[in-house]
């Protein structure tokens, strides 16, 4: 089976930074993407950015410029480097992993994986 594990939530200050981390454990054979959601109280989920293993990266344009995404390969690790963060960044922030994992039969599955989801929250 495959996990993903998200740490490095809490309480920041607006103005404040953050650096989310997720680790994707199990049989992985290959990591196509993986990607940072959140969900603001009383809203849907909404991606925030996306990263592939080549390293090319996409924003929302709520967090372009103010938000980092990268990934260590090696580790199978993502991480969010949220920077000048805002009352309206306040949200559980979700990992999510495109990638491909050996079964219990020798086959290579492909699929989407989430993480369990840790809290951000922005105040003063």
């Amino acid at each position: 089976q495959v996990q993903l594990v998200e740490s490095g939530g809490g309480l920041v200050q607006p103005g404040g930074s953050l650096r989310l981390s997720c680790a994707a454990s199990g049989r992985i054979v290959r990591i196509y993407r993986m990607a940072w959601y959140h969900q603001p109280p009383w809203k849907q989920r909404e991606l925030v950015a996306t990263i592939t293993s080549d390293g090319i990266a996409n924003y929302a344009d709520s967090v372009k410029g103010r938000f980092t995404i990268s990934i260590d390969n090696a580790q199978n690790t993502v991480y969010l480097q949220m920077s000048s963060l805002k009352p309206e960044d306040t949200a559980v922030y979700y990992c999510n992993a495109d990638l491909s994992h050996l079964t219990i039969l020798p086959n290579e599955r492909r699929a989407y994986y989430w993480g369990q989801g840790t809290q951000v929250t922005v105040a003063s």
